[in-house]
């Protein structure tokens, strides 16, 4: 029997990326001692007043279809929250709620592209991307974010990636896997050059409540980019939902009508209980989100300690997120390599860089979604099995005289 082309367009190097994660996880299952660090699900509860409006919602019978482009009371509350956030100037009408940012910038995608167009997309890049356009028949241009910048795109190389067409620029800051965040400089750099070519600038904004030094900056409310930014958020990483399936999208009038088309014909709305927790989400005082994001930045400065110390790795410093990119090139191994040895050897599973783009090649992607202890314990075994690699390669350079 035959399949569609679109199986062949959503599968690649993405999917095959978990793999490692995967087999990490059916390890633990029989009782192996690993530890887990190739994925970004907080280890923290969802925030109970959120818990308790949805269990109150679910006895209430809120079972019923509910608004398909999302609750009329959410999408105001979640305006409201965009223009704290970004001081751009929206209301309920330019959102849609759908299951998540993946669903999200799925939706988006799908109402923006057509086959032909090319979508200009930073690499690294989060493993879903590729599918999520190669969906629509457009193709990712990919320009680098190098090492030796910390993983910050210039500019100058988006501009240069653009071609007659070239439809849109997708971002992700905080960026996922590398922690990086565009600074208002390099956003309104960016900015100009979707204002001159007449581009989509598609804003994945996932990480947005988890910064750490500078405000968390944001391109929609930059002169002339209101009527062509979509921007994606979700409560998965701010709030510990991720298995709620929440998000939303931002953007136009128009697109957001678009969406609502889609969402009618695909979803057919969210489950109104987890609107309603959505809603406490974002109305409640809850000083868990504090807390969470207070909890990373000490894990993160932790594991850069550890990390620090051990020859033949480096750590790039996260700006934001819950992700921690490792050099580790200096032990002479790839970042696939390293990763197959670092589970295999010593029961730690982390994403292999070079599964997020080539300018990622040597390193390893480390989630900060695990306690402090857990994460100093795997941290040690990082450091072991450096030094086991550097160790059988000094002796195979011995023998090889």
């Amino acid at each position: 029997m035959k399949f569609s082309r679109l199986t062949d367009r959503i599968a690649g190097k993405g999917s095959a990326a978990w793999d490692i994660h995967f087999r990490a996880l059916e390890r633990r299952r029989r009782g192996d001692d690993v530890i887990v660090l190739s994925v970004g699900d907080p280890d923290f509860d969802t925030p109970a007043p959120i818990t308790e409006a949805a269990i109150a919602s679910l006895r209430a019978g809120d079972t019923h279809y509910a608004e398909i482009a999302g609750d009329a009371e959410l999408r105001a509350l979640i305006a409201e929250r965009h223009r704290e956030r970004t001081s751009q100037v929206v209301d309920a009408e330019q959102v849609v709620v759908l299951a998540g940012a993946q669903c999200g910038l799925f939706a988006v995608a799908q109402c923006l592209l057509e086959p032909g167009d090319e979508v200009i997309v930073p690499e690294p890049m989060y493993v879903t991307y590729e599918a999520v356009v190669g969906a629509t028949g457009a193709t990712i241009v990919n320009v680098p974010m190098r090492p030796e910048k910390h993983f910050h795109v210039d500019p100058a190389d988006i501009a240069a990636a653009v071609t007659p067409r070239t439809r849109a620029i997708l971002l992700n800051s905080p960026h996922n896997p590398t922690g990086a965040g565009l600074s208002p400089a390099e956003l309104e750099a960016i900015a100009d050059i979707c204002r001159r070519h007449d581009l989509w600038l598609i804003s994945d904004e996932v990480y947005g409540s988890l910064v750490f030094e500078r405000p968390h900056a944001s391109p929609c409310a930059l002169p002339g980019m209101a009527e062509r930014t979509v921007t994606i958020d979700s409560l998965s990483k701010s709030h510990a939902m991720t298995g709620w399936r929440v998000g939303w999208v931002v953007g136009p009038v128009p697109l957001a009508r678009h969406i609502g088309n889609l969402a009618l014909c695909m979803l057919y709305g969210c489950p109104a209980f987890v609107q309603v927790a959505a809603k406490t989400a974002l109305d409640a005082e809850l000083p868990e989100l504090e807390a969470m994001r207070q909890a990373y930045r000490r894990r993160r400065d932790a594991a850069c300690t550890h990390l620090a110390r051990i020859d033949g790795l480096a750590c790039h410093r996260p700006e934001g997120g819950m992700f921690l990119m490792v050099d580790v090139r200096g032990t002479g191994l790839s970042g696939e390599a390293f990763a197959e040895v670092l589970l295999d050897g010593f029961g730690v599973s982390v994403l292999a860089g070079e599964a997020f783009g080539p300018s990622a090649a040597g390193h390893v992607r480390l989630s900060l979604a695990v306690d402090e202890a857990e994460l100093v314990r795997a941290c040690a075994r990082i450091a072991a099995c450096a030094e086991h690699v550097q160790r059988q390669r000094a002796v195979a350079a011995v023998e090889s005289r």
